[in-house]
């Protein structure tokens, strides 16, 4: 099993650079206002894996022999700030009460000012670029915000109707998920390499397709056991198309397809209809179909480093693909 070991390997050649940035990135957040600073003193408390930063950083590493420079950092804190908004605006709109284990802002501070928390993290951001004209890396970041946003309304669009082909759940999740990790790895080469433009879009591309892979493996999750040893069968109980279930819903008899849609759209709370649902798309090829498509996107991403020099950081880079499919949660 894949463990946080893999995750501390990973970020082995970077750790003087997560420390300094982690130092930048909580002084990024500073305000006057006591509850801000309150609230932000809990955010970055409880941080995740933080794999963004490590991405802008190892790509920076891997493509300059001058290593990192204080764009790197600004630009890795940008992206650290305009996730956070993200996901704090994610957990209003969900109503979520947990993040990573720990409650949700909306669940201790209430929506409003969770909303406006996130508009605060937001504008620091934008600012952080614009005070030190990093127009470059504010372009990169403005348009994975507007992809990220236009991804969640495709997806609340389609989702009405039941009706995504593969092709538009690619775009979803292009947009969704792999444009922030693109947005990483194209900043990451733009902040060190700002006029290698063709470097700067084949290390996009390598985000890209990383976030595909991740997204797939996530979509995958619902189908395997979980901690408790089922299988979530979350996605589907909130009527999510995900790729195991379109590839079912496309290869079943017009009667299976039929069964499978009243299942997710009428029955999705019933347990055992779930079940029933999981077993048919297992039994079906739909997680054989996901996973390969999977493998692809990562074998896809990997041939993208393969012209680099060998280096710890380009190493690191591939130990993070492959830790992406490889993952338990």
């Amino acid at each position: 099993m894949i463990s946080m070991n893999t995750v501390d390997q990973i970020k082995q050649p970077i750790l003087q650079e997560m420390e300094l940035f982690e130092k930048k990135f909580h002084k990024s957040m500073a305000s006057k206002v006591a509850l801000l600073n309150r609230i932000t003193y809990y955010i970055v408390n409880r941080k995740g894996k933080q794999m963004r930063p490590m991405f802008v950083f190892l790509t920076a590493k891997m493509v300059s022999s001058e290593g990192v420079n204080e764009r790197t950092y600004r630009g890795a804190s940008v992206i650290e700030l305009i996730h956070t908004a993200t996901l704090v605006h994610d957990d209003v709109v969900d109503d979520s009460n947990k993040r990573r284990g720990f409650f949700s802002l909306n669940a201790l501070w209430k929506n409003k000012i969770a909303v406006l928390v996130g508009d605060y993290l937001l504008s620091k951001g934008l600012l952080l670029s614009i005070d030190n004209g990093d127009f470059d890396l504010l372009r990169i970041i403005s348009v994975a915000v507007r992809e990220m946003s236009e991804g969640e309304l495709l997806q609340i669009e389609k989702a009405r109707r039941l009706d995504i082909t593969e092709e538009v759940y690619y775009e979803i999740i292009r947009q969704k998920t792999a444009t922030l990790i693109a947005a990483c790895c194209s900043l990451g080469a733009a902040a060190v390499k700002p006029e290698d433009t063709d470097l700067i879009e084949r290390m996009r591309k390598f985000g890209e397709l990383i976030g595909m892979a991740f997204q797939i493996k996530d979509d995958l999750f619902d189908y395997t056991d979980g901690p408790i040893g089922k299988p979530t069968g979350i996605d589907i109980k909130e009527q999510k198309m995900t790729l195991p279930l379109i590839y079912t819903l496309n290869t079943a008899t017009s009667k299976e397809r039929k069964w499978l849609i009243n299942s997710v759209k009428n029955h999705n709370t019933d347990k055992k209809r779930v079940r029933e649902v999981i077993t048919f798309v297992k039994e079906h090829g739909g997680l054989v179909y996901a996973e390969n498509k999977m493998i692809a996107f990562q074998q896809e991403a990997l041939a993208l480093l393969h012209d680099f020099p060998t280096s710890v950081y380009k190493d690191s880079l591939i130990l993070m693909v492959n830790y992406v499919i490889a993952r338990k949660k």
